[in-house]
This record gives structure tokens, C-alpha cells and sequence, in this order.
């Protein structure tokens, strides 16, 4: 009896040392390396001649851990009117490490990121060629291996660049409206370098007046804000694999990567909850909707893969954060009311935020007819004159 006391203590003993193991592995960072864009510009804008030099940021964001880079490399994808084969493209990457000398052979060695700390790299891009001008943005993707408790874990990052820019100065036409007149205003391909209020300036600005209203795509706020995630890095859960079934197919959160990132975004309880919710107000009062609601905001402005133009068709786009901010600050800024919006061609117009001049109605009237476009269209901005 006693050796069966003592198998059954060593067995429990066992048990509880593997559970707790366990939990604290679930609690551990791993490689939390995080990539930052940085800042970007074209050095040469030559007839036949691109350089576009960047110099992003890999910050260690991993507790009590450091992480080592021994690989980085980077590849570029060209996005034109035409042709690209004709195109020649030279990546150089040097490093700026605070503590260590580039190589002047360019070869990128072993480094240490240290706890809590940052390192820095140049990537120079020469793109070279007879079609260099129809080039309208150029994707950089930057491969870094981590290495370090949490094994060796490949990771890449993203930075979009735009090479094509519109004539501010030229107005396109107006459109006519019940109540409004309304102009879709096209920019440059919008990216992290961006902000809402210096768009505004560039591009709607002159063609203004008192009393306009300007709106932006939810969307575009969002990408110039960096919230787009590449799927590669999205790792779905045991709940977003189950519950991404039950949303329609056109639903953004129809993916297990899609519903990952809102699990992301407001923790996994809230989405249980939201999805229990909403199916017993659809079963018990006839009315659907309720997951979005209960879920929150983000819940309906979540783009997954293809819901927007090149190259962040490739990703998921979230939405924008603190949209109410960002409207206050152009109000101030411009002169003009602004609102962000989340607009389709199913003549469904949501306001996400607007400023205290902006008449509501007069929007959603406005862009009933999604005059910005579901497609190429590039035209994020639209311009209203109430009549």
C-alpha cells in the first residue's frame, strides 16, 4: 500500500512539474525581435536611374533574452505601368551596428542584439533602365533569421516605397450629388512614410475651399499608420481555425489568419464571448450583427488578403487607430472637416470618426456611389462641397 502511495506521489509530483514547465514555456517571449521600417528616400530620380535608400531598425523586445542575427538579406518586387524585365535592380545591405564595424566586403556577420536594445542597417536599392519612369512603387522585403531561445526562426519584413507622384496642382473633375459636390482626389501610393494631415495638404488642399469636407478611406489611414500584417507572421489559434468557418465567405474574418489578427487585437475570451453572443441574438431574435458588435470596432474594418490595392493586396490590413485623433488634428491643421470612412460599392457608407464641422449626412449621401472606387483606382481622398 505504501509503495503504491509513493508511485502515485511521484507520479502527481511529475505531473505537476511537467503542467508548470509547460506554462511557463506558453508564457516565454521567444524571438521577439520586431522589425521597424525606418525612414526612407529616393536619393536619385534620373531619367534612367532610381537609388532608394532606407535604413530600418531591428529592435529586441524579447524579456531577459538576447537574440542573434546571422542572416539578412533582402529581395524587391517592382510594381509598374509596364514592363519590368528590362529593369536591372542592385540591393546593398550595410550594417550600423552601434558596438561593431560594417565589413567592407559587404558580408553580414553574426550579430547580438542585446536585451532591450536596437540595431540599425542601410538598404540601398539601385534600380537602372530605359522603363525606370513607369515605376510606381518599388516592395522591399528584408529576411532576417533570429536565433535565440526561441530557436531559429525566420522572419521578414515589409516597406512598401512610392515612385510615382500626381501633379497636386492638377484638379480633377468634380461630380455631381444630390447635395454635394464631390471630387476624388488621387495621391501617390500611401505607405508608413506617410500621415493623414500632410496628405491632406499636399493633395486637397489647393483645390479647397471654406466650408469643404475632406474624407479618407479607413484603409489608407491605417496603411500609413503601419497597421498591415503579412499572414507569414500571423500564427492562428485553436479558436480562429474553428471560427473562421461560421463567417460568410466574403467576410474579412472568413480566414483563420483574418480572425487571428481581431483575436490579436481584443484577446480571445472577447471573441468567444462575441461569437456566443451573436449567434443567440440570431437565433433567438432573428437579428444578425451581433458578433460585430460585441466584438468591437475593429471587428468590421479588418481587410483581409485582396481587400485593397497592390501590394497590400498581399496583406491584412486592420483598422485605423484612434481615427477620432487624426480627423481633430486635420480639422485644426486645414480648415477643413474631415472624417475617416469605410465605403463600398454596395452603397454601405460607415463613418468611423468625424470632426465637430462635418455634417454626417451630407457624407454618407455624398459617397453613397463609393466615388473613391473599389479598385486601382488610387484616389483615397474625396473632397466634398455641401450645396
Amino acid at each position: 500500500m505504501i509503495f503504491v502511495w509513493l508511485v502515485g506521489a511521484i507520479a502527481l509530483l511529475g505531473l505537476v512539474g511537467w503542467l508548470s514547465l509547460e506554462w511557463q514555456y506558453r508564457q516565454r517571449a521567444g524571438n521577439r525581435l520586431a522589425f521597424a521600417a525606418g525612414q526612407w528616400n529616393i536619393e536619385k530620380y534620373e531619367a534612367d536611374h532610381y537609388q532608394i535608400v532606407g535604413v530600418p531598425e531591428l529592435i529586441n523586445r524579447t524579456p531577459a533574452s538576447e537574440i542573434m542575427v546571422p542572416e539578412l538579406t533582402a529581395e524587391t518586387t517592382l510594381l509598374g505601368k509596364g514592363e519590368v524585365d528590362d529593369l536591372q535592380v542592385k540591393i546593398t545591405i550595410t550594417s550600423q551596428h552601434p558596438d561593431a564595424d560594417a565589413r567592407p566586403d559587404g558580408y553580414w556577420f553574426a550579430y547580438i542584439v542585446k536585451l532591450q536594445k536596437r540595431t540599425q542597417f542601410k538598404v540601398q536599392v539601385d534600380i537602372t533602365g530605359p522603363e525606370v519612369r513607369s515605376l510606381k512603387a518599388l516592395w522591399v522585403r528584408v529576411h532576417y533569421l533570429t536565433y535565440g531561445p526561441g530557436g531559429r526562426v525566420p522572419k521578414t519584413g515589409h516597406v512598401i516605397v512610392p515612385l510615382q507622384f500626381p501633379d497636386p496642382a492638377l484638379a480633377p473633375p468634380w461630380r455631381d450629388t444630390p447635395q454635394a459636390q464631390v471630387m476624388p482626389v488621387p495621391t501617390h501610393l500611401l505607405t508608413h512614410l506617410d500621415t493623414p494631415t500632410e496628405v491632406v495638404k499636399r493633395y486637397a488642399s489647393p483645390h479647397a475651399q471654406p466650408g469643404d469636407i475632406i474624407t479618407l478611406g479607413e484603409t489608407p489611414v491605417a496603411i500609413m499608420q503601419g497597421r498591415w500584417r503579412h499572414p507569414s507572421t500571423v500564427q492562428p489559434s485553436w479558436l480562429a481555425r474553428r471560427l473562421c468557418y461560421y463567417f460568410l465567405p466574403t467576410s474579412s474574418l472568413a480566414t483563420a489568419c483574418g480572425l487571428q489578427t481581431l483575436v490579436d487585437l481584443v484577446g480571445p475570451w472577447r471573441v468567444f464571448g462575441a461569437f456566443v453572443g451573436g449567434t443567440a441574438k440570431k437565433a433567438l431574435l432573428r437579428q444578425g450583427g451581433g458578433f460585430y458588435q460585441l466584438a468591437g470596432e475593429q471587428a468590421r474594418l479588418i481587410d483581409d488578403v485582396t481587400g485593397t490595392l497592390p501590394p497590400y493586396d498581399q496583406f491584412i490590413v486592420l483598422g485605423p487607430e484612434a481615427p477620432q485623433l487624426i480627423v481633430d488634428e486635420i480639422e485644426k491643421s486645414t480648415g477643413l472637416g474631415a472624417a475617416i470612412v469605410d465605403v463600398n460599392d454596395l452603397k454601405a457608407v460607415k463613418i468611423v470618426a468625424a470632426s465637430p464641422r462635418v455634417n454626417r449626412a451630407v457624407v454618407t449621401q455624398a459617397l453613397i456611389d463609393n466615388p473613391a472606387g473599389n479598385a486601382d483606382e488610387q484616389t483615397p481622398l474625396v473632397l466634398i462641397r455641401p450645396k
